[in-house]
């Protein structure tokens, strides 16, 4: 079971970040229940619905398939960071993994889930759309520049 809520959006508008409650858990186990800052990593959240990612918080803004899902809620990946390993494997699934990242080091494996793709793809697709509308008309200068826009093209299938 595959579960991933982002609720209560805000924007703040000193830090140019968005923030949402989110919620996921994945096959009975709490992963995250906390505030935290989802526009950074939205991009890369949703690229895994149709390719394999391995995250790097060090990489650059422009880099931004490679950020981590979810960030501290200052918006800065390198201070914290919820990254996820996504490989597609055969049969419509999806091998989760949960690291934590180590700057000179190989990654620690913290869990690893088989997530359902096609239950994977219809929560995370909501919230890219929630995340569209709730940004439109704000003067919202987003870490990755482009991100608004990286975003819409990967709701459509685009990538």
């Amino acid at each position: 079971m595959f579960t991933l809520q982002c609720k209560g959006w805000s924007w703040d508008k000193d830090l140019q970040i968005i923030h949402a409650d989110v919620y996921l858990e994945v096959d009975g186990e709490v992963l995250i229940d906390e505030p935290l800052c989802v526009d950074v990593g939205l991009p890369a959240l949703l690229y895994s619905i149709y390719r394999d990612v391995e995250p790097n918080r060090w990489a650059s803004p422009d880099d931004c398939f490679r950020m981590p899902f979810f960030c501290c809620g200052c918006g800065d990946p390198e201070c914290r960071a919820f990254s996820f390993r996504a490989r597609h494997l055969n049969e419509g699934m999806l091998e989760l993994t949960e690291i934590e990242e180590r700057q000179h080091a190989e990654p620690r494996i913290l869990g690893t889930y088989l997530v359902p793709l096609e239950a994977y793809k219809t929560q995370i697709i909501p919230i890219a759309l929630e995340y569209l509308s709730f940004v439109k008309g704000l003067e919202y200068r987003p870490y990755y520049t482009d991100t608004t826009k990286v975003v819409e093209q990967l709701v459509k299938g685009v990538y």
